[in-house]
């Protein structure tokens, strides 16, 4: 059996469509919504995804707008790329819920269908400085390593 390093799964009670690159030279994962979801005009909507991502203690997901949702459908990622910590995986708050941001610059409200992708997940590594040396352990879900 293969090890598992890096993927998403569905959070807890929830059958999420798991992201897929679309063609080999991909970089990013495509997330979708899973539900019909209205981003009212000029308004903040935090979207679920019913997803989780796991991956190694020196990675993240970094997770951005899709270019076709900026350029066409004028909708952006307020936090303009967001931060997947490998510790998020099913944290006791939310259970590793990877949740979009999103803000409609439009003066109407836009409609995304359930299945459309408007986000994707790129896995990175990251380095350490010289001189770290935390120890602490995540508590929860979004913010709370800030507590």
């Amino acid at each position: 059996m293969k090890e598992r390093t890096r993927g998403f799964e569905s959070i807890k009670g929830y059958t999420a469509v798991l992201p897929t690159r679309k063609t080999k030279g991909s970089a990013g994962y495509d997330i979708s919504v899973p539900q019909r979801t209205v981003l009212p005009a000029g308004k903040l909507t935090v979207v679920g995804t019913g997803l989780k991502a796991y991956m190694l203690d020196d990675e993240y997901l970094a997770v951005h707008i899709r270019s076709s949702m900026a350029i066409k459908r004028d909708v952006i990622m307020v936090n303009a790329t967001g931060i997947i910590d490998s510790d998020y995986y099913e944290n006791v708050d939310n259970d590793g819920h990877i949740q979009l941001p999103l803000l409609n610059l439009d003066t109407k409200d836009i409609i995304l269908e359930k299945g459309e992708r408007v986000a994707q997940g790129i896995f990175m590594k990251y380095l350490l400085t010289d001189d770290d040396n935390s120890t602490d352990t995540r508590n929860g879900g979004i913010g709370s390593t800030g507590k």
